[in-house]
């Protein structure tokens, strides 16, 4: 594959990895604990914490799960979750906030791999953008269809300052791809629905 067409899948490939290894749902046990330390105690030690409001309802919860999970999340007096802060026993780690309905809408993070991101999502839970940044120094933006959540076009600079754009119709078949490669050279492809290079269309004769 050349490495131009390289390009097309790089874009896809870094939005796609960070919404599937970084964003992930949160589940939270909504139960109430309880805790009481000395009066100057410096250090108090507990698998979980929970913050309460006013009227004893759960506003927050720290808890380390069973599987070395650790996470804090805040809700709001309505009892949804708002704000999720967790790091995976692997090392990866995300922030992801919600809307007033309990739907994800921003998350970033690093995956075990170093690669960072931030994901937009509508309020239907599609994905709308990926913002990624790979250890290596290549960025990628990726964004999506509203409705169906594929991806219609994707721009990044490799490592090596080559940058890329790609555009997809609305099947997520690469339909135009614009490429400068690292040493100036500069490229413009078209393709049809199968994929297949389309000829430029021909020059009009000059006027007599």
């Amino acid at each position: 594959m050349s490495e131009k067409r390289n390009w097309t899948y790089f874009l896809l490939i870094l939005a796609g990895s960070f919404a599937g290894g970084v964003v992930g749902s949160y589940l939270w046990s909504g139960q109430s604990t309880a805790m009481a330390a000395a009066k100057h105690a410096k250090i108090v030690k507990a698998e979980k914490f929970v913050l309460v409001g006013p009227k004893g309802e759960q506003r927050a919860v720290m808890e380390v799960a069973s599987n070395g999970t650790t996470f804090l999340a805040l809700y709001d007096v309505k009892g949804m979750d708002r704000a999720d802060l967790r790091v995976n026993p692997d090392g990866g780690a995300s922030l992801a906030f919600y809307d007033e309905a309990g739907k994800r809408r921003l998350v970033a993070g690093e995956n075990p791999a170093g690669k960072t991101g931030l994901g937009l999502f509508s309020p239907n839970g599609k994905q709308l953008a990926g913002l990624t940044a790979s250890p290596e120094g290549d960025v990628g933006l990726t964004l999506f269809d509203q409705t169906s959540g594929t991806a219609r076009a994707g721009l990044g600079v490799a490592a090596n300052g080559s940058p890329a754009l790609a555009l997809f119709d609305k099947n997520g078949n690469d339909r135009a791809e614009l490429h400068i490669s690292a040493k100036g050279k500069g490229s413009l492809n078209l393709l049809d629905e199968q994929g297949k290079p389309l000829k430029a269309p021909a020059s009009a004769p000059a006027a007599q």
